[in-house]
C-alpha cells in the first residue's frame, strides 16, 4: 500500500486544523453587535438603510450644526474634547460611529466612499436637519467629509480637515490584499494588535493612558476585522488630491489643521491638500502628532470656532 497519498492528507489535515485553532486563539471577535450589547450605552441609535448607526447630538436645539467624522478606526468618543468646546460655545454639534466601529453596526458589504457618505446622508435626514452644515473630518474622516461635501455641496457650509488621508492611489496592502489569506493574516495578525498600535497617533502617548482600554470593547463585536480591512482595500485606490479639487470647485470654505509631528498620516503630505485646496486656510500644530484636537485641544478648540465665526450664518 502507498503511504504518500496518506501522509500528504495527514499533513493537509494537520495544517487544517492548525490554522482554524490559530485563528480561534487569536481572533478577537467574540461578540455580537445587538440590543443587549447596546444597552447602558450613551447616545441614541437609528436605524438607516444600511444598519443602526449610533450617534451623539449635543448643544442648544438652536446652535449652528457642526457634524464631526472620526477615521479609520476610533469611534467617535475621538472628539470628546472638541464636542464639548463646541457645544459650550453654542454649537448645535452631531458626531457618530461610522459603519463597522464603536456601536454602529457592521454589515456585511464593501467599506468604500458610497457607503460612508449613504449614511452621513442619511444620519442628517433622519435629524431632519435639512440646511447647510459645518463638517470636520479628522484622519480617514477627511475623505468622508470631503466626498460628501463634493458630492452635496448644497449641504455643506464649511468644512475642516484635521491631518486627513491624502493617498494617491499607490498604497500597498501586501499580502492582506490577497482573497481569502489577506482577511485570514488580517484577523489573527492585524485585528489582535489594533488597540495597542493606537498609541503611534500621539506624540505624547503617556498622557492618554486609557486610550487602548477604551479601544477594546469594539474589537470584541464579530464585523469589526472585516470593516477595517475592506476600508484599507478601498483606501488603497484613492486618489485623494481628486477628491479635494472636487471640494475646490464648490469654493466652499476649508480650514486645514495638522500635527507637525504626525507619523500616520505624515505631516508632508499637506502639500497634496494644499496644492488640491489652493484657497485652503492652513494651520500647522506643533508638539502634536495625528491627534492635535487631543494633544493640543485648547489651540485646535480654538481655531474651530474662529474659523466657524468667519463663515456666513
Amino acid at each position: 500500500m502507498r503511504r504518500g497519498p496518506w501522509i500528504a492528507a495527514l499533513l493537509v489535515a494537520a495544517l487544517i486544523v492548525g490554522a482554524t485553532g490559530f485563528y480561534a486563539a487569536r481572533n478577537p471577535e467574540r461578540e455580537t453587535l445587538d440590543d443587549a450589547a447596546r444597552k447602558g450605552a450613551p447616545g441614541q441609535f437609528v436605524r438607516l438603510s444600511d444598519g443602526v448607526t449610533h450617534y451623539e447630538i449635543s448643544g442648544p436645539d438652536s446652535g449652528r450644526v457642526i457634524v464631526l467624522v472620526h477615521g479609520f478606526s476610533v469611534p467617535y468618543y475621538i472628539w470628546d474634547s472638541t464636542a464639548a468646546a463646541l457645544s459650550a460655545a453654542g454649537k448645535r454639534v452631531l458626531r457618530y460611529d461610522q459603519f463597522g466601529r464603536g456601536l454602529s453596526d457592521r454589515p456585511n458589504v464593501d467599506y468604500i466612499a458610497d457607503l460612508y457618505d449613504r449614511q452621513l446622508g442619511e444620519l442628517l435626514d433622519s435629524l431632519h436637519i435639512n440646511g447647510p452644515v459645518d463638517v470636520a473630518g479628522v484622519s480617514m474622516g477627511g475623505w468622508v467629509t470631503a466626498t460628501f461635501t463634493g458630492r452635496h455641496p448644497k449641504r455643506v457650509r464649511s468644512l475642516i480637515l484635521v491631518d486627513p488621508v491624502a493617498d494617491t492611489g499607490s498604497r500597498s496592502l501586501g499580502m492582506a490584499g490577497w482573497p481569502l489569506v489577506g482577511p485570514y493574516l488580517f484577523q489573527t495578525l492585524a485585528a489582535p494588535t489594533m488597540a495597542d498600535n493606537q498609541a503611534s497617533d500621539f506624540l505624547h502617548p503617556e498622557r492618554f493612558p486609557d486610550w487602548a482600554d477604551r479601544y477594546r470593547p469594539q474589537m470584541r463585536l464579530r464585523g469589526f476585522g472585516h470593516a477595517l480591512l475592506s476600508t484599507r482595500r478601498a483606501e488603497s485606490t484613492l486618489r485623494m488630491d481628486s477628491v479635494y479639487r472636487a471640494v475646490a470647485q464648490t469654493q466652499i470654505p476649508v480650514m486645514l489643521l495638522w500635527g507637525t509631528a504626525d507619523k500616520t498620516v505624515p505631516f508632508e503630505r499637506n502639500a497634496i491638500v494644499r496644492k488640491a485646496l489652493p484657497a485652503v486656510e492652513f494651520h500647522p500644530i506643533e508638539d502634536a502628532a495625528h491627534l492635535p484636537i487631543l494633544e493640543r485641544a485648547a489651540l485646535t478648540d480654538s481655531l474651530f470656532l474662529s474659523f466657524l465665526s468667519r463663515q456666513a450664518p
